[in-house]
């Protein structure tokens, strides 16, 4: 199978850098252009063709869910993965209604940008190898049920036990006195701090949590979940 290529939609020339840098130690993936405007983003697409666009929201010129918009109706059928610091929920819900199934939250670090990517390529195997035949009921469901997993495994619908956790989660965060971080749940619910990370960030994308940055010292920011009043 041929390289995936991706168009790298991002106005912060910096962070562009950095999103190249990711998606190029990904064997299965080539970066076939870069834009930093709404309008370079639409001429790049009809002009590229690309199997992904990372798309930032934020964009000088317009928005990023207007750019999809547009892309969509002039028949870009390709995978989006919306790579920003907007997390509230009028945004996520645009962004899904335009087919994005892919939701990476700025500051993201490598790994987090490796699995949405290997869930990606999983996909676009699966449906490669779907495409000269009939589906039946079973292939269906797999399109319908994106891989969020490395790998190509299906994500599993939530289980009693993983929505207890979200819901204590969600308690915890009901409770608490100002914002904590994965750290803080991760200690006071006994469980790993990536574990905390996964529900608080499940929090945020149902709409229940708000998450903001807390820059202090050097290095990456801290990110502090508080529950949505």
């Amino acid at each position: 199978m041929r390289p995936l290529r991706v168009l790298i939609v991002e106005d912060d020339k910096a962070v562009a850098l950095v999103t190249r840098g990711f998606v190029e130690r990904h064997g299965a993936f080539a970066v076939v252009g870069e834009a930093g405007t709404g309008r370079d983003a639409l001429e790049a697409i009809e002009a590229v063709r690309p199997d992904l666009v990372l798309l930032d929201v934020h964009l000088p010129d317009a928005s990023g869910i207007e750019v999809l918009r547009v892309a969509r109706a002039r028949g870009f059928s390709g995978e989006v993965v919306a790579v920003t610091a907007a997390r509230d929920l009028e945004t996520v819900r645009a962004a899904r209604s335009f087919g994005v199934r892919h939701y990476l939250v700025k500051p993201f670090g490598m790994e987090a940008m490796r699995e949405r990517l290997e869930s990606i390529r999983a996909e676009l195997v699966q449906a490669q190898s779907l495409s000269t035949q009939p589906l039946d009921q079973r292939a269906v469901d797999a399109m319908l049920q994106p891989s969020e997993r490395p790998g190509g495994e299906r994500q599993k619908p939530p289980s009693a036990g993983s929505q207890l956790t979200l819901d204590r989660v969600a308690a915890l965060l009901e409770t608490a006195d100002g914002s904590v971080s994965a750290t803080d749940v991760g200690q006071e619910l006994g469980m790993s701090r990536v574990s905390a990370r996964r529900y608080l960030e499940r929090l945020v994308v149902d709409g229940r949590v708000e998450v903001s940055p807390r820059y202090g010292g050097t290095g990456r920011p801290e990110l502090r979940y508080s529950a949505r009043r």
